[in-house]
């Protein structure tokens, strides 16, 4: 049974909700991992935006059998999606890096997030990291005392 969490509401495509969702808030997890290929454009107008190529890096099974691959990242920057999505969010939430991913050399950004949960920078250091499939990454917390979730019209 998981810890009751007014953010659950709002997350969708969870895991293992046992796990992720606690009582400081729920941990999302990562689903792609990509480099970057081709570089975007970025002007003050939005008219000449442009979307970065973004290239998957594969993951590999350690065993045949296994269900879940890994990705062996080198130190660089890469972009991270996560498997879950918001829904109906009312009020921004918190977006930050597990303690896990951190104390082995790596991040992403902290962020308020308004509407969806966006691709976000990985950071990795020159060690290297080895990442699972579904492995949790990050965790959403709330910023306000409100329960982030829009009540349907009546």
């Amino acid at each position: 049974m998981s810890a009751e969490h007014p953010l659950a509401e709002v997350v969708d495509n969870l895991v293992y909700e046992p796990a992720q969702v606690h009582e400081h808030g729920i941990d999302l997890t990562v689903s792609a991992i990509y480099e970057v290929a081709a570089p975007g454009r970025l002007d003050f107008g939005g008219d000449e935006l442009e979307d970065a190529d973004l290239e998957p890096v594969p993951t590999d099974l350690r065993d045949p059998d296994d269900e879940y691959g890994w990705w062996d990242l080198e130190g660089g920057q890469y972009v991270l999606q996560h498997n879950e999505f918001l829904t109906d969010l009312e009020e921004p939430v918190q977006l930050q890096p597990r303690n896990e991913l951190l104390a082995r050399g790596s991040s992403h950004p902290s962020m308020l997030v308004a509407s969806h949960l966006p691709l976000i920078p990985l950071t990795v250091a020159d060690g290297g990291l080895q990442i699972k499939e579904n492995a949790r990454v990050s965790t959403l917390i709330p910023v306000g005392g409100g329960t982030a979730r829009t009540e349907p019209d009546r």
